[in-house]
């Protein structure tokens, strides 16, 4: 027996905005659950064969009309977030998570959180003055912990912002690339420049980097320092060995945050070296003052397209390995 749900909203012209051009977001959110989506001036009519799926596909559209509702012009990235989020939490409240804001790029530019974990994340961060993000690469791990960084900055809440990663894939090669140490590991840092570049004008991140407001340096750079006053990031801290671990986390200072974050399944270190970051996850369970923040896949924030990519390719019937073509 089909199921059927009827959603009439007070506004037309609000409507066709929160359906998106030619019912794009209908669409979308029928391509989402699985119901069929169709609409009638500023009624939608959701169908499908589960009661369950009808509902929650109708709560999104919902709470999506009550995000709208606060200026917020709704995305197709928006549509596929929201669903995600209320799969895993069918109470989530979209807006209280939507309208959490980290940073304003621009008036017409914030820096949100798009997961409910992206959300327990930022909440860790503001409570305690040491955080652990671990999971999967694409989750906003560093992106958040750059921008909450930047905030605090920009609110003088730190004086500095110290980034630093492990250049563990450098190895032994460093020797053979050109240039003095800074240039050689600067490749292994571009992730962590390409962050501040998209909150930041790159004149002001250049003239931050110069006046040292902004150290971006590897890890080894942190020995023997003790960081007062400053927002400190460890990025791609799985890369870290035991040792190496310890030393960071003993540098902080007073007045200071530090955010740590890695993937434990994309370990690159040598085989008879083991991770900082699995080991301080271990050591620093029962420790108050600090947190650990797990990420999961469907925490990973892509392109509405890609998202449809992927999944054409899981669909994709697997042709023989010895085929050409």
């Amino acid at each position: 027996m089909s199921i059927e749900r009827r959603l009439e909203f007070q506004s037309a012209t609000e409507a066709q905005k929160l359906f998106g051009p030619h019912n794009a977001h209908l669409r979308q959110l029928a391509d989402l659950s699985g119901v069929t989506a169709d609409s009638s001036g500023s009624v939608a009519v959701l169908r499908g064969d589960d009661q369950q799926t009808v509902d929650l596909a109708a709560n999104c559209l919902v709470q999506l009309h009550a995000l709208q509702r606060t200026d917020k012009l709704i995305l197709p990235q928006d549509v596929d977030h929201a669903w995600r989020i209320l799969c895993r939490d069918p109470q989530a409240d979209i807006k209280t998570v939507f309208k959490d804001v980290v940073f304003a790029v621009s008036p017409k530019r914030t820096i949100t959180p798009r997961t409910i974990s992206q959300r327990s994340y930022l909440e860790a961060i503001r409570r305690n003055d040491l955080v652990f993000g671990i999971g999967p690469a694409g989750t906003g791990k560093t992106y958040l912990a750059v921008a909450m960084a930047v905030s605090a900055l920009t609110k003088k809440e730190v004086k500095r912002l110290v980034l630093t990663r492990p250049a563990v894939e450098a190895g032994e090669k460093l020797g053979f690339l050109p240039g003095d140490l800074v240039e050689k590991v600067n490749p292994y840092l571009r992730p962590l420049y390409d962050a501040l570049h998209d909150m930041l004008e790159f004149r002001k991140v250049q003239e931050m980097v110069e006046t040292g407001v902004i150290e971006i340096a590897p890890l080894a750079f942190m020995r023997g320092r003790t960081l007062n006053d400053a927002f400190i990031i460890l990025d791609e801290a799985q890369n870290t060995t035991q040792e190496q671990m310890k030393m960071f986390l003993t540098r902080l200072g007073f007045g200071s945050k530090a955010v740590v974050t890695g993937d434990i399944t994309q370990i690159d270190l040598p085989v008879h070296a083991r991770s900082g970051l699995v080991q301080a996850e271990k050591v620093l369970s029962t420790v108050s003052g600090l947190q650990f923040i797990h990420f999961h896949e469907e925490d990973v924030i892509r392109h509405p397209l890609v998202g449809r990519i992927v999944h054409a390719y899981d669909r994709y019937p697997r042709q023989d390995a010895h085929q050409k073509g």
